[in-house]
């Protein structure tokens, strides 16, 4: 009966553990969070009881330190927090008004903060080390070794599971959103490798084992091969960016010089929003931006001996060049402020500079577009910024 108890109690104690670190993905009583808002409603309360010190909060005092957020909103979180443990009276009686918060559910709240801005890929590489170290210990049994290769297995088949349903279900959009899963995959699968070879070493006798996890491996290798194939070839090459880890991205910013930096802008052109342009449109405008557009093909060629007509992509390179030249008026070199300004209007000017820039990328054209670092700024002009730079005709 005693040893009964003790179980029960022991019990106890790690469900009331569990229920508090969860409590921060209690939207109400036996739900989950699904607007990422609440979070930080959950941080805020939690930050104040952190702010308050050993004297605790009132409930009336917790809505005061949260006030950016709406008091309902606070009260009802608030009474969540508490049902779930994650707050709990000062001193348990039946009048008491004043709270202490609990450690366990701002640690989970941190960790859901790290999982959501990374993708959990630092926690699993901490997961891979703490593994290999574990199963490197001397005292190490090969019990211990075979439950590390079976949490392993099991971690990388849920990876690899996530990833092949999203490449076979889900739209372009979601994958790219959902492409942190692939971050690091090279570095997680040689970490896995590790422990795989440790344990085969020590306890050749799990080899069956090492074999799921091997398996495992693989599939999620695919799987993220494949992620990565589709975004390339439905979105392109720029849009597969995400696949890279936050890492290499930040080692290139830092030790890149200003003209490699500036190369990745090379033959874009980007519209100053003006004032008067809706959020609405700016939508529109970035949305049919994404769309991709099929390439004009050359009409047929007439099989009577008649003059064939000219090409679409003759005529669009003759129009180019009559604006260029337009422009230029017989000058050699035409400065970009002068242009934005002759046209008047940003509409305008921004129809002007997207002819000059494709004039600039055509391949059979002579002439160039350079941009300088410096702008002007006229508050008075029709166009108040304008990034200066020079448009020429270049000599062969």
């Amino acid at each position: 009966m005693d040893a009964t108890l003790l179980d029960a109690e022991a019990e106890a104690a790690v469900l009331r553990v569990y229920r508090q670190v969860f409590a921060v993905l209690a939207r109400e009583a036996g739900a989950m969070i699904v607007e990422p808002d609440l979070l930080d409603v959950d941080q805020a309360i939690l930050d104040a009881f952190a702010e308050a010190g050993s004297d605790g909060l009132t409930v009336e005092q917790a809505t005061l330190a949260c006030r950016a957020y709406s008091h309902d909103v606070i009260v009802r979180r608030f009474d969540v927090l508490r049902q779930y443990g994650a707050i709990t009276k000062l001193v348990d009686r039946p009048n008491e008004l004043r709270h202490r918060a609990a450690f366990a559910p701002y640690v989970m709240l941190m960790f859901l903060r790290r999982m959501s801005v990374q993708g959990g890929q630092a926690e699993l590489h901490q997961l891979l080390t703490l593994e290999a170290h574990s199963v490197s210990d001397p005292q190490a049994t090969s019990e211990q070794g075979q439950a590390s290769i079976e949490r392993l297995t099991k971690v990388f088949r849920l990876l690899g599971n996530e990833l092949a349903i999203l490449v076979s279900t889900s739209t372009t959009a979601q994958l790219r959103e959902n492409a942190q899963l692939a971050w690091g995959n090279e570095r997680l699968i040689e970490q896995a490798e590790k422990v795989h070879r440790i344990v085969l070493d020590r306890w050749p006798a799990l080899h069956r084992a090492c074999t799921s996890l091997r398996m495992s491996l693989a599939a999620y290798a695919d799987a993220v091969q494949l992620a990565a194939g589709r975004l390339v070839e439905r979105a392109g090459t720029t849009r597969a960016l995400g696949l890279l880890p936050i890492e290499t991205w930040l080692t290139f910013t830092r030790t890149s010089e200003p003209d490699v930096l500036a190369g990745v802008l090379d033959g874009l052109l980007f519209d100053a929003a003006a004032p008067d342009f809706s959020p609405q449109t700016m939508v529109e405008a970035v949305e049919t931006g994404r769309r991709t557009g099929t390439a004009r093909m050359a009409p047929p060629r007439p099989t009577a001996d008649a003059d064939a007509p000219e090409s679409a992509a003759a005529t669009d390179r003759e129009d180019l060049r009559a604006e260029a030249e337009r422009v230029l008026a017989g000058r050699t070199s035409v400065d970009i402020v002068e242009v934005i300004d002759g046209a008047g209007d940003w509409l305008t000017a921004r129809r002007v500079l997207a002819e000059l820039t494709a004039a600039h990328l055509h391949d059979e054209l002579d002439y160039e577009l350079v941009w300088s670092n410096g702008m002007r700024i006229d508050p008075t002009a029709g166009t108040p910024w304008a990034t200066e730079g020079t448009f020429r005709r270049v000599t062969q």
